[in-house]
């Protein structure tokens, strides 16, 4: 039964003390007027753009949600509760990234942040699930080679997708020496900072604040989000998982991005909450000169043939490309392809100009793992023009089109079958819209 109809229904909402507008009820659940705001408001903190009036694309979805987790419960679809933690984290940071600070994020949803997180659970919760469900309904679709050339002969020309331009890159980095003096140097800092926080000079969080040089954590006091072992690098997490008392300092521990020092906050199960500083050693400019000088010569032996750059990259810094000669994967694509803006900005600007074969002068960027400013020369090893794709040279491109095509017939196909036999009312207000998939109103 599929109807449209006034809902006078209201519920009272006791912790903002507001009546709340329920605005479509599917089956037994009602998706309120809260609801859509609070999916407009973390929608635009997403930084996607929404086609459509917000008040028709947003219930419309929250109903779809709803269809599938009715679904799931059917077909007894569960997350568990440590994936759901897992993800409240992980967004939790994501949007602390986006807006700024903790204490912003809180001011823009005029929540604290333990009331945020336990929205989000909900939220999450919910959206695992329905992912899960998605998965179990249309995630077995596959496509052998013959069909997949089969439907790019039957493909009309403004369907074929266009690649735009591809570069594959190979690179050689060289970390500058850091004198031992320097090292200690930043040693020092750190335990004269343990000691002001053992004698209560001053506090952990304040000194963070100050001094340390991890930007995110120090605008909060160098307080990490809840993490597990295998979420931080594992010299970090060993010093992190062995403090059993709140407040208690570590010793000070090294890692690719510099020494720390570390304040259990709380242990909950297997997740640790703490604090810590980041010093990173300066690298001195006669350590930069004398890299990128080495770097300079091993260029110049590979453009002589004294040297190939498979060999070269031996001298690499880099251990996640050096056992693969060298050439940069695309961990968004998983591939060796990138765009030219999925390359890191320094490389892209100077792969720019190249020519696929020439090697680039030596130059400086920063290691968007670590931090460190590091030293390193490319090689420009293929540019694939922007083109229309071609079975030959694109065939995962076009295989991921058809899937996906195929993919959205099948979920279409299950909306209108389950809009037939679910029970939807539509307060008037909100009925006069183009829905993505018709059939929620029936005159």
């Amino acid at each position: 039964m599929i109807l449209c109809t006034l809902l006078m229904a209201v519920r009272t909402v006791a912790q903002d003390n507001v009546i709340d507008e329920v605005v479509w009820v599917i089956g037994d659940e009602a998706i309120l007027k809260s609801d859509v705001e609070q999916s407009r408001i973390y929608f635009m903190m997403s930084g996607q753009t929404m086609e459509g009036d917000p008040n028709c694309v947003i219930p419309e979805q929250l109903a779809i949600q709803k269809l599938f987790m009715h679904q799931a419960v059917i077909d007894s679809i569960e997350v568990t509760e440590q994936e759901v933690l897992n993800e409240v984290e992980r967004e939790i940071t994501m949007r602390v990234n986006q807006i700024g600070s903790r204490e912003k994020l809180e001011e823009y949803f005029g929540k604290t942040s333990t009331q945020i997180r336990e929205e989000l659970r909900e939220t999450i919760h919910d959206r695992m699930v329905v992912e899960k469900m998605q998965q179990e309904l249309f995630g077995n679709i596959k496509l052998t080679p013959s069909e997949v050339r089969r439907g790019f002969a039957n493909m009309k020309s403004e369907e074929i997708p266009y690649v735009p331009t591809q570069v594959e890159v190979q690179i050689i980095t060289l970390q500058p020496e850091i004198p031992l003096e320097e090292i200690e140097r930043v040693k020092s800092e750190l335990r004269d900072y343990t000691e002001r926080i053992n004698s209560g000079e001053a506090q952990f969080s304040t000194l963070a604040v100050f001094y340390s040089q991890d930007p995110e954590s120090a605008r909060r006091g160098g307080e990490l989000d809840f993490f597990g072992r295998g979420e931080m690098v594992p010299e970090f997490s060993a010093v992190a998982f062995n403090l059993t008392e709140p407040g208690k300092v570590s010793k000070i521990v090294e890692t690719e991005f510099g020494f720390h020092i570390i304040q259990l906050i709380e242990k909950r199960g297997d997740r640790v909450r703490a604090r810590h500083i980041l010093r990173k050693p300066e690298v001195p400019m006669e350590s930069m000169n004398a890299s990128l000088a080495r770097l300079d010569t091993i260029a110049n032996d590979i453009r002589s043939g004294k040297l190939s750059f498979n060999d070269a990259v031996a001298f690499s810094a880099d251990k996640n490309t050096r056992k693969n000669f060298g050439l940069m994967s695309n961990e968004m694509t998983l591939s060796s392809r990138f765009e030219l803006q999925e390359l890191p900005q320094e490389v892209a600007k100077v792969v720019y100009e190249m020519k696929v074969g020439d090697i680039s002068n030596p130059f400086v960027m920063i290691d968007k793992k670590t931090g460190k400013e590091v030293c390193a020369i490319v090689k420009l090893k293929n540019r694939v023009e922007g083109h229309k794709a071609t079975p030959s040279e694109d065939y995962q491109v076009i295989k991921d089109v058809m899937i996906a095509k195929m993919k959205q017939q099948k979920l279409e196909d299950w909306i209108r079958e389950k809009q037939k036999t679910t029970y939807v009312r539509i307060n008037e207000n909100w009925c006069d819209c183009e829905f993505q998939y018709p059939g929620w109103v029936r005159q």
